[in-house]
């Protein structure tokens, strides 16, 4: 742990990492990544279609699918791929990732800026604990809304069966992530392959589908459906959440392992599926209400519902295992009070749990799922928190960008301001939904923002106290130079 000075916040410590690390292979590391890393985007496509054709209501159906895939496939692209994997990856802190890491290597590169950039992270690492809430209640729920599918005779045992599960998800939580990520990457890298394999199948019924890979396609959505558009934007957003677990996730795996699981697994297998479902409603000339488990055929439907639960609680994995690294990152930084962190793994020190997060986690995220019942009521809630905390990302990409690696204004300039327009534009898209339940994670943040900033200024108070009261070294060196102290012969070592 970091020890820090005059109310400065120090460095998070270097993550060397135990030798045999470099003997693991990258297959199985790129496998855990994908239970940890990938679970959260992994599981959309169970709901971001649905929800942003939902919002499309009332346009010409073929143009809604068309434009709502091409927007999808573009903000995975370019979040994602180009900002997340190409670039916001490479801003490692000494292995570790996430928005105090980012602001800690901006605060040392540009030191004229260090209260603003302090500002800007405290923000985005508030904004990141607001989605830790949201993400696992919305995930489960989604994939356990599935039996609904099968009967309605499900409907009464959702939200408990909900519950069940996620308490046994946190309890697991102890083992460590390197021996859930033994269990979750398996379960996660079929989830992939059969999301794929079901998209694969149906793009067939409707090939003209794959006309969506045009981006001409979602301008024209946007320029027709107007203020209908504005809504849509902060459905397809949904497709993206889980991007942001990339960077926080990073000391657990490394850049290499995540990069490849994205590049070959993840986000064909996404396309694959999300291609899939917008053929399927083509083809059946309307607006399924749930395409993701709809064009399964019935033989096929209760395993995929089982998958699609054991998916979901993975995905929540993601955002658990970075709230602990944040909170870890913040207590080095002098942002939070120390707080007990248990080491899981002898080989992987970024791999930790953190049994009082881990709690207060568990009931927040029980406390959503009762409140608002449904993946549906949730969608509301979920998004403001993971836009506002991409944007204080690109912010701090930027400084980096520009005074870390020392590259020329406009380029640095100009790939932030593609970034941060597309960050803003799903920003406030999803601010609409404040009323609607987008609240509870301003709310959570805000709470997060509070302890942080009142630990801050309490620990400067502290120390200035304290500072007052020590004796200047010159007037100490004086008094020894006038009444030399009493010296004892030999050596004695002080514990």
């Amino acid at each position: 742990m970091a020890l820090t000075n005059s109310g400065s916040e120090a460095e998070p410590v270097e993550q060397s990492s135990h030798p045999e690390v470099e003997k693991h292979s990258t297959k199985v590391l790129m496998l855990g990544a994908l239970g940890v890393v990938y679970g959260d985007i992994g599981t959309s496509p169970i709901y971001a279609l649905r929800e942003a054709l939902h919002a499309s209501s009332g346009t010409d159906p073929r143009s809604a699918v068309l434009g709502v895939l091409s927007l999808i496939v573009w903000a995975l692209t370019i979040i994602v791929t180009i900002k997340y994997v190409a670039f916001v990856l490479r801003a490692d802190n000494k292995g570790e990732g996430g928005t105090l890491s980012l602001m800690a290597l901006a605060r040392k590169a540009y030191p004229a800026g260090s209260s603003i950039i302090l500002g800007i992270g405290l923000c985005g690492a508030a904004l990141f604990f607001g989605d830790a809430i949201i993400t696992p209640a919305i995930s489960v729920l989604s994939a356990v809304e599935g039996l609904s599918v099968v009967t309605p005779a499900f409907d009464p045992y959702v939200v408990p069966i909900t519950l069940v599960i996620l308490a046994v998800l946190f309890a697991v939580q102890r083992f460590g992530t390197g021996r859930v990520a033994s269990v979750f990457g398996p379960v996660t890298g079929l989830w992939f392959l059969a999301i794929g394999i079901a998209g694969l199948l149906h793009i067939l019924d409707d090939p003209s589908v794959l006309l969506a890979i045009n981006p001409y396609y979602a301008v024209v959505y946007l320029a027709e459906a107007k203020t209908g558009a504005f809504l849509t934007v902060g459905a397809v957003f949904l497709a993206v959440t889980g991007a942001e677990a990339l960077y926080v996730d990073l000391g657990h795996f490394g850049r290499r392992p995540i990069v490849l699981a994205w590049v070959w697994i993840v986000f064909p297998c996404l396309l694959l599926s999300y291609f899939g479902q917008g053929a399927f409603v083509l083809a059946h000339g309307g607006l399924p209400d749930n395409p993701f488990f709809q064009m399964l055929p019935d033989w096929a439907l209760i395993p995929m519902v089982g998958l699609a639960t054991a998916a979901t609680v993975i995905a929540s994995q993601a955002v658990i295992s970075g709230a602990f690294s944040l909170t870890r990152q913040a207590v080095q930084l002098n942002l939070l009070p120390r707080i007990e962190v248990q080491h899981t793994s002898e080989m992987q020190l970024g791999q930790i749990y953190m049994p009082r997060v881990n709690l207060i986690l568990a009931l927040g995220v029980m406390l959503l799922v009762v409140g608002f019942g449904s993946s549906s009521s949730l969608a509301s809630a979920y998004g403001i928190s993971v836009t506002g905390e991409m944007l204080m990302t690109t912010i701090l990409l930027f400084v980096v960008m520009r005074w870390q690696w020392k590259w020329q204004t406009a380029l640095a300039a100009a790939l932030a301001l593609l970034f941060g327009t597309i960050d803003t534009g799903f920003f406030l898209a999803n601010i609409v939904k404040f009323v609607e339940g987008g609240w509870v994670s301003i709310a959570v943040a805000g709470i997060m923002g509070l302890v942080m900033g009142t630990w801050i200024r309490g620990s400067r108070y502290l120390f200035d106290k304290t500072r007052r009261n020590e004796i200047p070294l010159d007037f100490l060196a004086g008094n020894l130079l006038k009444k030399k102290p009493q010296l004892v012969s030999g050596t004695a070592v002080f514990l």
